[in-house]
């Protein structure tokens, strides 16, 4: 059997079972199964390891992108520079992270740039946010990041202004803040601030149009969610997989 799956809290509502089911029945894969391990607190994960073994790859996602690494045997150079793992391989016992957000998000961004580069506004500071700002420098656009706490080189939403977000002409979500059941939750910044000229980016794919998304369509501004960087990540995650394995 071929045993991949996906570690997190509370994820019950992940995409990515119903991603790799679809994909194993493509591939006429009977074999393949992919499971959510739902774990407490990341303090499980070397026994889930061992419970589970032999698994031919895993996929991190929050809270644990960064608080799995101290359990990992390596790092790839992305993911270390990054300092967020969303990607586990298996390579004769020892545990590989890879970091496949950067890619995926990357990979969707791009053709709505139409070859412009705007100053980027990057919305939390977790583990996805580490793997967006990665692309942006990637991509070369200049970006700021915001904060709930203050934190060196980032703005607190508090220190937000209509000034700043008109100067910023791409905002991108990398909070859970609007994530299926809690819907009307958004980013706390001065709307009013958005232009039919802005690109609101929105990590959060359930539901379709979050609310952060709905805000910035009704002032006219381009919106894209988060599930062409999902199925980016997904895909490459796979590709990994398989590098591994054959």
């Amino acid at each position: 059997m071929n045993k991949y799956g996906l570690i997190g809290k509370n994820i019950a509502y992940s995409f990515s079972p119903g991603y790799f089911a679809k994909k194993f029945q493509q591939l006429e894969m009977d074999d393949a199964f992919y499971e959510i391990f739902d774990l407490d607190d990341i303090s499980q994960f070397p026994d889930l390891i061992v419970s589970e073994s032999p698994l031919s790859g895993l996929n991190v996602t929050i809270p644990y992108k960064e608080a799995v690494i101290p359990y990992l045997d390596a790092l790839s150079d992305e993911a270390r520079e990054i300092g967020a793992v969303n990607t586990i391989c298996f390579d004769e016992g020892k545990r590989i992270g890879h970091n496949t957000d950067f890619q995926g998000f990357t990979d969707s961004i791009t053709p709505l740039l139409m070859g412009k580069k705007p100053k980027a506004l990057v919305l939390g500071s977790g583990g996805a946010s580490k793997a967006i700002l990665y692309g942006l420098h990637q991509l070369e656009l200049p970006v700021n990041q915001v904060s709930r706490k203050k934190q060196k080189g980032m703005i607190k939403y508090e220190e937000l202004t209509v000034e700043v977000i008109k100067s910023h002409k791409l905002i991108i979500n990398c909070t859970p803040l609007g994530t299926y059941p809690k819907v009307d939750e958004m980013p706390p910044i001065p709307y009013d601030g958005i232009t039919p000229d802005h690109l609101i980016y929105d990590l959060v794919y359930n539901p379709e149009k979050s609310a952060f998304l709905l805000a910035g369509e009704s002032r006219g501004a381009q919106i894209c969610n988060g599930l062409a960087m999902l199925e980016g990540q997904a895909e490459a995650s796979w590709k990994l997989w398989q590098s591994y394995n054959s």
